[in-house]
């Protein structure tokens, strides 16, 4: 495994990155005598305080309270982090190894050798929204037909140990990368090349003058090339706004709409009545059948056929959160859904079983439904009006 380690010179400093895979038991080995061997004063992980707490109680989501997370609108987020967790914790139990166990021994190592830890990685939330804000909307297609095929196509036992160590070969990385940029570029920007410099400006100023980083392979060459330059870390850090076409596009709609209810209350009594009920039946009634695709409560599909006519006037508002509330509020999670999140959320039928899932399927779908029916019913509004 010496072609893993990789030993850098930055000033007076010396660094030996260890390039791992995360489910794999070797890197394991290689990152405890790596440690051990070096003697460093510092350790750096490729975690972020999130991800490090998560490792430090791995039975976190026992905790979530679905009903905030909401509330706070972060469904989508939670979504998409359940699943990478999910995705990463079926490898590791086909190989019989813990998901993240190399970063485990580092911190361990670490702290048995009284080197200082360093939380090396940029916010998971940073990372993700900066990804998602920064996507064109063809690429979050490819984005989310990739994520699909990542969970639908591959079966666990193609999986092995060999595979693995293929995942550490520096020339399949490159290929993989320049691959994934020419389908989707700008989640190569953002989670690797943008968490390349931050990596690498966290690892050439950790404490001391020998450092041993341990990070997932795929990271090691953009880390040896930005390792001697300056990185712009409040600019990689920062959120990005909201696409301002996007913005305009959320309260145009809503402005047409009404506009057009209130002409045709103006130019006939019975039209605006007609077009307030097209407009009700499609909004609600589309929500509401999404809401029961997803096996919602009869009352959360009602919550969402009386929101979703409303709250689609409001872009800060969504249908969704009002029934995913009512949905959590009357199927409560239940220990045993919490606990079997990972496993639960791999396969379709347990995946609707499970009452934290459902509550996120119910916020996610009734809201599709009422995106989709705003558009067909301003469409029904609009030939209805003009003939």
């Amino acid at each position: 495994m010496v072609e893993n380690i990789t030993r850098l010179n930055y000033k007076d400093k010396e660094i030996i990155l260890v390039a791992t895979a995360h489910v794999s038991e070797a890197s394991v080995v290689l990152t405890k005598e790596t440690i051990e061997l070096e003697q460093p004063d510092s350790v750096c992980v490729e975690l972020d305080e999130g991800r490090y707490k998560n490792i430090q109680n791995p039975r976190a989501w026992e905790q979530t309270n679905i009903t905030q997370i909401v509330r706070e609108k972060r469904v989508g987020f939670a979504l998409v982090q359940l699943l990478l967790s999910a995705y990463q914790k079926r490898l590791a139990k086909k190989l019989g190894t813990k998901p993240g166990g190399e970063m485990i021994q580092g911190i361990e190592s670490a702290e048995e050798i009284g080197a200082q830890l360093v939380l090396a990685d940029r916010n998971i939330q940073t990372t993700l929204l900066r990804t998602w804000r920064l996507l064109s909307a063809k690429e979050r297609l490819k984005l989310f037909t990739a994520i699909t095929g990542l969970f639908g196509a591959k079966d666990e036992d193609d999986i092995t140990e060999e595979a693995i160590a293929k995942m550490l070969e520096k020339d399949m990385l490159s290929s993989i990368l320049e691959e994934m940029q020419d389908t989707v570029p700008t989640v190569v920007k953002v989670l690797i090349h943008e968490r390349d410099q931050f990596l690498a400006n966290k690892i050439k100023n950790a404490p001391g003058h020998k450092i041993v980083a341990v990070l997932g392979a795929g990271h090691v060459p953009g880390v040896i090339e930005e390792i001697n330059k300056e990185q712009d870390m409040e600019r990689i850090s920062a959120l990005p706004q909201k696409k301002s076409k996007l913005k305009i596009i959320k309260w145009i709609i809503p402005a047409i709409i009404i506009g057009l209810l209130a002409y045709s209350f103006v130019q006939n009594i019975e039209m605006g009545f007609q077009n307030l009920w097209i407009w009700w039946l499609w909004n609600g009634g589309l929500s509401a059948l999404f809401t029961l695709l997803s096996l919602g409560h009869p009352l959360s599909i009602a919550t969402a056929f009386l929101a979703a006519p409303i709250t689609s006037f409001v872009p800060f508002l969504a249908a969704g959160w009002f029934a995913g509330l009512m949905e959590a509020k009357i199927r409560k999670p239940r220990v045993e859904d919490l606990q079997n999140l990972s496993e639960d959320a791999l396969h379709l039928r347990r995946f609707f079983k499970n009452r934290v899932l459902r509550v996120v399927a119910v916020t996610i779908m009734a809201n599709v439904g009422s995106t989709i029916a705003t558009f067909v019913a301003g469409a029904e509004i609009l030939r209805n009006t003009f003939g």
